[in-house]
């Protein structure tokens, strides 16, 4: 762990790195051997596996706004998000209440606002799986 950055009532596995002037949440589970870059913000209710990597300035987000406003004092209409194992997520993502499958790449930038159930690839707004190319 690198200070500044904002840990409680969260469980961190061994071997992993936090970079600086992230935060991560209570209720927040993350595996053995993650790294998370700096800047990153994981909220309340997300588990994440085993080998991941969290680069710089990745958003997890709980609250879908579903009354028209935060749901502050209401954490009954949080979201939870699971993150499965050898998940690599780029620079600038913003993740919205889902799952995520093992080894899945997510490309930086990406938005994912749905469930990912199967390996492979996803970049865009929102996300959306492309066979691998090196040249797109």
């Amino acid at each position: 762990m690198v200070k500044p950055c904002n840990l409680y009532g969260c469980t961190i596995g061994d071997d992993c790195f936090i970079g600086p002037f992230v935060e991560i949440q209570s209720n927040v589970k993350i595996g053995n051997r993650c790294r998370i870059q700096s800047h990153s913000f994981i909220c309340d209710m997300v588990t994440i596996g085993d080998d991941c990597f969290i680069a710089h300035g990745v958003m997890f987000v709980n609250d879908l706004f579903e009354t028209g406003k935060p749901a502050r004092s209401r954490p009954d209409l949080w979201r939870p998000t699971t993150i499965g194992n050898n998940v690599s997520i780029g620079s600038n993502v913003t993740i919205l209440p889902v799952n995520i499958c093992d080894n899945v790449t997510i490309g930086a930038g990406a938005v994912v606002t749905r469930d990912i159930t199967e390996p492979g690839v996803y970049k865009g707004n929102p996300t959306h799986q492309k066979p691998f190319d090196a040249g797109s």
